[in-house]
């Protein structure tokens, strides 16, 4: 069977145009706690926000298909999937795109993080079910792989980090050299780059989507911690470093825009919260872009955003009761992107 790669296609930005954005209903209580509530809001008012710049799709229980329709506008519509929990850009198909514009996705194998839960069989079904609902082309990958741990810019490189992808709990058997030639078979890329460590208590292991992401060829927006007391101090300065020594897949040195971590904040059990300015969402047009009730920090964000992107709408929404399930706004948006669906071979 043909692979992506052999295809012509590639993985795009994630600035290029969307068709929709799919997002998927909170439902596991174990996680949530007594947050379970709060999240839901917080789910339908990004919802909300997303639709007025692009369609939304939301994956929704029947059960939760009544509360789901009072809390969205016309512009969420549901689609009735078993899951377990909202994580779509993680448990999700990720999409590809050929020079024609021809859309198909890809499915990884999914384990829950490392096997953070055990029953997750219904989230590890979701990618393929959408495709088939769709009827779009699947390419299937072997690695155990989140869309929340890769990071592209849409010309051939990608970002990811060692903690995710080279963790045992993901993908044991495998060496970084066998990893890599995976993402390039299956995500159509020429470089990888490679980050280390995550921030601290992320309960994804370290996810790339908390720690830099390219907001356009060349330039990447970086998480930074300026108190050498913090733990995310070495982290953070570490990975810095690597993308100031590192060149993207057409040779170019990275241009580096820091964006200052939040004041630490803490769960009931004293797990520190994965807060990122860098996991934001960039819906058609706009950025959504989390707040965590940190009026410095919040603003300092909203600047850092404006002035990387100045065409596009910057809206900012408390994304905290997410940080509690372990995630953030780009963990719950994964964006299809615009042109024709392939279909299946």
């Amino acid at each position: 069977m043909s692979l992506p790669f052999d295809d012509g296609f590639t993985v795009p930005a994630e600035w290029a145009d969307h068709a929709r954005c799919w997002m998927a209903w909170p439902t596991r209580a174990e996680s949530w706690g007594e947050h379970l509530d709060a999240a839901r809001d917080c789910v339908a008012e990004l919802a909300n926000g997303i639709a007025e710049f692009e369609p939304v799709s939301m994956i929704t229980k029947p059960k939760n298909v009544a509360e789901v329709s009072l809390a969205t506008g016309s512009g969420v519509s549901q689609i009735s999937l078993p899951h377990d929990d909202c994580w779509i850009r993680d448990m999700g198909p990720g999409f590809v795109v050929s020079g024609s514009g021809d859309v198909a996705g890809v499915t990884w194998g999914w384990n829950a993080w490392g096997h953070r839960f055990e029953d997750f069989e219904r989230d590890a079904a979701v990618a393929e079910s959408v495709l088939n609902r769709i009827e779009m082309r699947r390419y299937a990958g072997s690695l155990i792989l989140e869309g929340g741990a890769v990071n592209s810019d849409g010309e051939g490189t990608l970002l990811t980090s060692e903690s995710v992808l080279l963790n045992p709990n993901r993908n044991p058997n495998l060496s970084k050299e066998q990893v890599e030639e995976q993402l390039i078979q299956m995500l159509g890329v020429r470089h990888i780059i490679w980050l280390g460590e995550g921030l601290q208590d992320d309960m994804r292991g370290g996810h790339v989507e908390n720690l830099a992401r390219f907001v356009r060829p060349g330039v990447v927006l970086a998480v930074s911690c300026s108190d050498p007391a913090d733990p995310n101090f070495k982290v953070c300065a570490d990975n810095i470093q690597r993308l100031r020594q590192t060149r993207d897949a057409n040779g170019r040195e990275l241009e580096i825009v820091e964006v200052e971590q939040p004041r630490p904040r803490f769960d009931a059990e004293g797990r520190r919260l994965a807060l990122s300015y860098v996991n934001f969402y960039l819906p058609n047009g706009a950025v959504i872009l989390p707040a965590f009730e940190d009026g410095p920090a919040d603003k300092r964000a909203y600047d850092v955003a404006t002035r990387i992107y100045p065409k596009r709408e910057i809206v900012q929404l408390p994304a905290i009761e997410l940080a509690y399930g372990g995630g953030g706004i780009h963990s719950i948006c994964l964006p299809q992107p615009a042109g024709n669906i392939a279909r299946p071979l």
